[in-house]
């Protein structure tokens, strides 16, 4: 089992910056990928970034290019999210996802941890 522990939202002003983290524990060492999501209420949970741990490549959604970075330490167990240059619609509750195989669905969510943007 891995356990996921996300912190670092809050209210910001459009244009600011925020990091999230999220720490993983239980058994981390079987972690090959993780991940941020995000949800806004009445709509399908959209994914943000993924990080593999291996190789440490990087993808982004549309969306997050040039303005998201992920990263991890794989020494502390933990993945970043810096959000730079922030909008209104980035408003929604992130997630923080982790999975044991390469490919495939993310078996581990953490709880959310709100973002709000203000125009």
């Amino acid at each position: 089992q891995v356990q996921l522990v996300e912190s670092g939202g809050g209210l910001v002003q459009a244009g600011d910056s925020l990091r999230l983290s999220c720490v993983a524990s239980g058994h981390p060492s079987n972690i090959r990928s993780m991940g941020w999501f995000r949800r806004v209420p009445g709509k399908d949970r959209e994914f943000v970034a993924t990080m593999y741990w291996s190789s440490s490549n990087t993808y982004y959604s549309d969306s997050a290019k040039g303005r998201f970075t992920i990263s991890g330490d794989n020494a502390k167990n933990t993945v970043y999210l810096q959000m730079n240059s922030l909008k209104p619609e980035d408003t929604a509750v992130y997630y923080c996802a982790a999975r044991t195989q390469t490919m495939g669905s993310y078996n581990y969510w953490g709880q959310g941890t709100q973002v709000t943007v203000s125009s």
